[in-house]
């Protein structure tokens, strides 16, 4: 188990790191295996449970060898071969990946680990209430646990919250309150179902406009069931509809109408634990990067693709960075420089997803895409390519690229 450490809290350290998921862990342990004294704290004790899909596609397998990890989880996680993209009419296409699930609750888990064996310390349940401040520096935070309210001094503070913006408007970076999406998801056991559903399966339809629905094998005879809505403005299909407006459990009970598999699984399954809801922030947007003393990574920093709603492997990828820029910065407008200068090197390939998302809005679209892709070996490798990140999704999902599918 990930044990914190429950002597007080120091009173200083090199870097404080808020937040033990994916970018907080990956963070703290790129920092403490570099010999830097790290805090890092999270709300909650570990193992913890948290609302995600739970899907590993290329990017999180990638940062997950970075990470010295990628085997450990693989030994626990459940491989899958295909991403299986179901289209309106039933049109379906498997786009071969690297892929794997495994549950947040176990991933988050061997990451935080794998941070306290780098050398950072641990403290858990501590959450964050506000920055400490020299001017118009950040030079630690407030934080308040069992034991009460503590002040620890930090040269640095990186604060990776997740989506929830509570922490982001206390530290003064938020810019937006509304998430980009929300996604509810449940856990269903179901042997029966295991030889079944063997693939990350996506489904789009006009009942689930303006987002999906999701079926993905996690081990043990579990899956991860689940519907999202997109678009980094929260809005919805005709830009009026705000995210609040959404009855997700309502997208959720159609997408188990509309998809015979996510019907068969609910009626023959048992839930495991609760159906449960949670904002996501997309595509580099709704935060400040950084501020004198303080970097924003993950979700926090808007780290998930508006068009999949797949966000772990970048968010290990910016923590990574945050930490890289610590480290080779120099001075603290040089940290700041680097880091925001990665993450508008990153920017580009959010704001191509961004543009693919508009095929949520538009399930015919999918319909199309699937068509061709059934019908065209090298639109199949294009789709891979996309998931690999080899390939621009703006050549499939534009709508320059849309109109070149209905003539290849």
């Amino acid at each position: 188990m990930a044990t914190p450490d429950t002597s007080p809290l120091p009173a200083t350290c090199d870097v404080l790191v808020v937040g033990a998921g994916p970018a907080g862990s990956a963070c703290a342990q790129t920092l403490a295996a570099a010999g830097h004294q790290v805090l890092l704290v999270d709300q909650h004790d570990f193992p913890r449970d948290k609302i995600c899909g739970d899907g590993l596609i290329p990017d999180s397998h990638a940062a997950l060898r970075r990470l010295g990890v990628h085997d450990e989880v693989m030994a626990q996680a459940r491989h899958v071969q295909h991403v299986r993209c179901i289209a309106p009419r039933g049109g379906v296409v498997d786009v071969p990946g690297t892929l794997a699930v495994l549950p947040r609750k176990q991933l988050d888990h061997i990451l935080v680990r794998a941070a306290q064996r780098a050398g950072a310390t641990l403290a858990t349940p501590v959450r964050f209430e506000a920055p400490l401040l020299d001017g118009e520096r950040v030079v630690g935070a407030r934080l308040k646990t069992a034991r009460g309210v503590h002040e620890v001094g930090a040269r640095w503070v990186v604060l990776a919250t997740g989506a929830v913006p509570a922490a982001a408007i206390a530290a003064g970076v938020n810019e937006r309150r509304t998430p980009s999406g929300i996604a509810l998801r449940g856990y269903v056991k179901n042997d029966a179902m295991v030889g079944r559903i063997t693939q990350l399966q996506m489904l789009w339809h006009p009942r689930l406009s303006g987002g999906y629905g999701w079926i993905f094998p996690a081990p043990d005879g579990v899956f991860n069931i689940g519907a999202g809505l997109t678009g980094s403005h929260g809005k919805g299909r005709d830009g009026r509809h705000a995210m609040q407006d959404v009855n997700l459990r309502q997208m959720f009970d159609a997408f188990c109408e509309v998809h015979a598999p996510a019907r068969a699984l609910m009626q023959g399954g048992s839930i495991v634990g609760e159906i449960k809801g949670a904002p996501l922030r997309c595509s580099l947007l709704g935060a400040k990067w950084s501020r004198p003393g303080l970097l924003v990574t993950g979700e926090a920093a808007g780290s998930t693709y508006a068009f999949t709603g797949e966000g772990i492997g970048k968010a290990m990828e910016t923590g990574m960075l945050a930490a890289q820029a610590v480290l080779q910065g120099g001075d603290e407008p040089g940290v700041r420089a680097q880091y925001e200068a990665s993450l508008r090197a990153l920017k580009p390939k959010f704001d191509l997803y961004e543009k693919a998302a508009h095929v949520n809005h538009r399930p015919w679209l999918a319909d199309l895409v699937v068509w061709r892709a059934r019908k065209s070996p090298r639109i199949l490798r294009r789709m891979s390519g996309v998931l690999e990140e080899t390939q621009n999704p703006g050549r499939l999902f534009s709508w320059r690229g849309i109109t070149k599918l209905m003539f290849e």
